[in-house]
This record gives structure tokens, C-alpha cells and sequence, in this order.
């Protein structure tokens, strides 16, 4: 494989990726609209919010992060050497593995729920026992998500290994329309326990959507657990380290739940909400390219094409960043007006637009950190190297967890609300973990072509800059307007802004799009 091939296959495979995943948010922002206009940020959607971290919890650990990064590089690297059927004995006793494991920490979670919410999960909320026995009910619930989840993360990365990008990446639509469902048709008459069933419901459509596809792979399954197979035991020496990684990754969510359940009502919910918005930019920008070149990698590692995997990877870089830095600024200087014109309707009131602009606000300055960690951890991933990553995740997240509780202190002690120093603690240690993995990767590949890099970085900034001047002019001079009209016009503006000023500086990425547009045109 050549590097032009390769970067031709990622940037491809990332359109589709990212086609899917652009619908996927808008999906999940039609859910976060429809559940603040239900719900608003009450103290009922904290509960729900901090119930679903538990099953979130699960997945992560033992089928998400964990087991991805271990399996797909394993398993592509068996299928590049056309090994099939060790990798699809592999696959089956993996599948095994995670459907039992998942199922008996779900029902041990269960039964120790109480002790979970009180004195791990949520302790503010033991001071208002309604709230704490609805948090414990919902809990409970949705612990049946995890189980269908861990089943269907596997298949994600059997069919991405496989090269199959679209269907994976439309699981989280489906996701998101099982929790419309549950807001739009159970919540009604059953409260915020239909939110709940919608979890449930939006994870079983996760796996079933996949289910046609993965027939179609013809891979034979076997009954086993594969524990004399040394492929196995391999993925689960890989995961050692990942799960660990996970594991404070988690923690630090469940320290700003503790943390943010002993602030004002609905602190949960609008960190949620915040996190939601920048997720939501970061995943249609990193998350489409990091899927789509993990298997890149993976088989450029495998075949021992070093200087091929350091021109995707720096184009991968330089690609995201061109999107990241614009889309911080943007969602930094229009924060009100968005989360005014998304949500703010039905019980979503004025305090909690204040609230969740507050904490999107601070969310928003990590994003480039966020993407740029995104393509870095699959770099490493590929490379059969989980230790590296977690060490450095493990600082990274430490750090999180101790600015978290000093930047929540600092920010009470000079009246800003609290939750913003948990939102700037995360936006903070992630941009120290990206630095820290660039270096190391930097060293390890002996470069990343940091000059290529940089020529894309250095005419983004510049561009950028001017974006937030027209922004800021835009907001002072639309000051009375209607939040949608500061909100859409803004963005026109800004990405016009922007756009126009990487075509002065003749930013090659931008006339690739353009030719790539155009040609597919004439062949309509």
C-alpha cells in the first residue's frame, strides 16, 4: 500500500464516516432538544443523567475503549495475513466473553445500587431521598443498555477491520432515536422511567442495525472462550493496560457527577448538555478520520510501512486541526444564542441556557485537544501499544480529577458558577495528554512531518482569528435580535469567514474538497 493510496483510502473511508456520523449528531441534537424541552435541566434528568453513567461505565471498560483499541488491530492484522479463521475464532470467543462478563457485573450493579448512588455515584443526592430512590430506579434500568452495547461495540469493530465504515457508523442514530422514542411516546405517561426505556430500546437497535452486515462477512462462530488461544490471550494482555486507561477516564466523570450533585440543581443535566454540544462538534471532525485510518495503520504497522504510517498520520493532523480550531472558536463566541435557539423551550428556561452556556463555554476551549488525542490513540492503538497511552492518560486524568475540584472552588470563591471549573479541568489535562502523545509518537515514528503540520496550522489560527472578529462584531451589533437569528446567521458568517480566508491563503485542503465536490457532480 502505498502513502498516496493510503491517505486516498482514509480520506475517503472519512467522508463516509463522517456523512454517518454528521447524521448521528444531528440525531442526538434532535434528542437533547426534544429531552431539554420535556425535561429542561430538573432534578429528574440529573438522576437520569448520573444513572446512565453506570451502564456507560460497563460498556467503556469492558467492551468499548478497552476492547476496541486491543481487538481491531489484532484482528485486521490477522485478516491482512489471511489467517480468517483464527480471526473469527477470535471474534467468537470474545463475543462469548463480553456478553457473560457484561451480564454479571449488570446484575451485581444492580443489586449494590443504593450503595452505588450513595456513596460512590451521587452522594449530594442522599439529602433528598425522592430524588436518591429515583436515581437508584433508573439506575437499575438501564443497566440492560450495557449488555446490548458491549455486544454491539465487538461487531463495530469486526466490520470496521473488515472495512465497512457506513453501517457502524450509523449505530448511534439508532441510539439516539430509541431515546427519542422513549421521550416522545413513554415519557408522557410514564416520566422520565421513559427516558430510561428508550436507553434500552436505543441500545438494542445499536446491535440489530449491525446484525445484516455482519451475516453478509460469513465468518463461522464458534462457542468458546478461547482461553488456550494465544491470539486472545493477546487482545486480553492488550486491553490490560486500556482498561485501566478507561477506568480513569470514567473515574474522572463520576468525580464531576459527585462533584456537580452537591451544586445547584441541574448542574448534571447542563454539563451534560454542554458536553453533548462539543462532543458533537468533535465527533463529526476527529472521531470520522480516527475511524477511518485505524485500520490504515493497523495494516501499515503490520506490514512494517513506517514512513507511510507518518504521512497519514501527519495528514490526518493537519486535516482535523483546519476543523477544530474554527469550530472552538465558533462555539465559544455563539454559545448563548446556540443553546438558546437549541433548547431553551417547553421546561428549558432562561437559567438553564445560563447554566449550559457556562459549562459549553469551557467545554468548547478543549476541542482541539479532544481531536487531536482522538487520531493520536489510534496511532498507538495500531501499533499494539495500549501501555504507552494509559500511562499518559492516567497523569492526564489525575490532573483532571484535582483541577476539578480546585477550579470548581476557585470559580465559587469569585462567584462564577462552579460546574464551569469541572468543564475547564477536562478541557485543560486533554490538551496536556495531546501534547504529551504527539511527543512520544513524534519520537517513536522519528517525526511527523511537524513542518506539514504546521503550514496547515499557522494560516487556520490566522483565519480563525479573523472569524472571531466578525463574530464578535456580529453579536454586538445583533444584540436584540432573536436567538436563531444570531445562531444561524453566525455560523454563515463565521464559516464564510473562514473559508474565505484559507482560499487567500491558498490552504491546499480547501481546493482538494472543492475538485473532490466538483467531480463527483459531473458524475451525477
Amino acid at each position: 500500500m502505498t502513502e498516496s493510496n493510503a491517505n486516498q483510502q482514509i480520506a475517503r473511508a472519512a467522508g463516509t464516516v463522517m456523512i454517518a456520523i454528521v447524521l448521528g449528531q444531528i440525531t442526538g441534537l434532535a434528542r437533547s432538544i426534544i429531552v431539554a424541552g420535556a425535561f429542561g435541566a430538573s432534578p429528574e434528568l440529573d438522576a437520569f443523567t448520573a444513572a446512565n453513567r453506570v451502564s456507560e461505565t460497563l460498556f467503556l471498560l469492558v467492551a468499548g475503549g478497552a476492547l476496541g483499541s486491543a481487538f481491531i488491530p489484532t484482528f485486521t492484522g490477522l485478516l491482512a495475513k489471511n489467517e480468517r479463521d483464527s480471526a473469527w475464532r477470535l471474534a467468537s470467543a470474545l463475543a462469548n466473553a463480553v456478553t457473560l462478563s457484561l451480564s454479571l457485573l449488570a446484575l451485581m450493579f444492580a443489586f449494590f445500587a443504593p450503595q452505588v448512588v450513595r456513596y460512590a455515584l451521587a452522594p449530594g443526592f442522599s439529602e433528598k431521598p425522592e430524588l436518591f430512590a429515583l436515581t437508584v430506579s433508573l439506575l437499575r434500568i438501564q443497566l440492560i443498555s450495557a449488555v446490548l452495547f458491549g455486544l454491539g461495540g465487538l461487531i463495530v469493530g469486526i466490520l470496521n477491520a473488515h472495512k465497512f465504515f457506513l453501517v457502524p457508523a450509523l449505530t448511534p442514530a439508532m441510539y439516539q432515536l430509541g431515546i427519542i422514542f422513549g421521550a416522545v411516546m413513554l415519557a408522557p405517561s410514564t416520566g422520565i422511567y421513559g427516558l430510561a426505556w428508550g436507553v434500552v430500546i436505543g441500545a438494542a437497535l445499536y446491535l440489530l442495525l449491525q446484525i445484516p452486515t455482519l451475516i453478509k462477512q460469513r465468518g463461522a462462530y464458534s462457542f468458546t472462550f478461547g482461553l488456550d488461544d494465544p491470539h486472545v490471550r493477546k487482545v486480553i494482555f492488550l486491553m490490560g493496560p486500556r482498561l485501566l486507561g478507561v477506568a480513569v477516564v470514567q473515574l474522572n466523570f463520576w468525580v464531576n457527577i459527585r462533584l456537580a450533585s452537591q451544586m445547584i440543581a441541574g448542574s448534571v443535566a447542563s454539563l451534560s448538555y454542554g458536553f453533548s454540544l462539543m462532543i458533537m462538534a468533535q465527533a463529526a471532525i476527529a472521531q470520522s478520520v480516527a475511524i477511518a485510518a485505524m485500520p490504515t495503520f493497523s495494516a501499515q504497522h503490520a506490514l512494517g510501512q513506517k514512513d507511510g504510517m507518518r504521512a497519514s498520520l501527519a495528514a490526518s493532523l493537519r486535516g482535523i486541526l483546519l476543523m477544530a480550531i474554527p469550530a472552538s472558536v465558533g462555539l465559544i463566541l455563539l454559545r448563548e444564542p446556540l443553546v438558546s435557539f437549541l433548547f431553551q423551550r417547553g421546561k428549558f428556561d432562561e437559567q438553564d441556557v445560563q447554566l449550559t452556556a457556562w459549562a459549553l463555554l469551557w467545554f468548547a476551549a478543549g476541542i482541539v485537544g479532544h481531536s487531536v488525542m482522538e487520531i493520536l490513540t489510534r496511532a498507538f492503538y495500531a501499533q499494539h501499544d495500549t501501555k504507552t497511552p494509559v500511562i499518559i492518560g492516567t497523569i492526564a486524568m489525575g490532573l483532571n480529577v484535582m483541577l476539578s475540584i480546585t477550579f470548581s472552588r476557585l470559580f465559587a470563591s469569585i462567584g462564577w458558577m462552579p460546574h464551569g471549573g469541572l468543564a475547564l479541568a477536562n478541557s485543560f489535562a486533554t490538551a496536556v495528554e495531546a501534547a504529551a502523545l504527539f511527543i512520544v509518537m513524534r519520537k517513536r515514528l522519528n517525526g511527523i512531518e511537524g513542518g506539514h503540520i504546521l503550514r496547515g496550522v499557522i494560516p487556520s489560527m490566522i483565519a480563525a482569528f479573523g472569524m472571531g472578529l466578525s463574530l464578535f462584531g456580529w453579536l454586538h451589533f445583533g444584540n436584540n435580535l432573536s436567538a436563531w437569528i444570531l445562531a444561524f446567521v453566525g455560523v454563515v458568517i463565521g464559516s464564510g469567514v473562514y473559508l474565505a480566508a484559507l482560499y487567500v491563503l491558498r490552504v491546499p485542503e480547501l481546493t482538494y474538497i472543492a475538485n473532490g465536490v466538483l467531480r463527483r457532480l459531473k458524475r451525477s
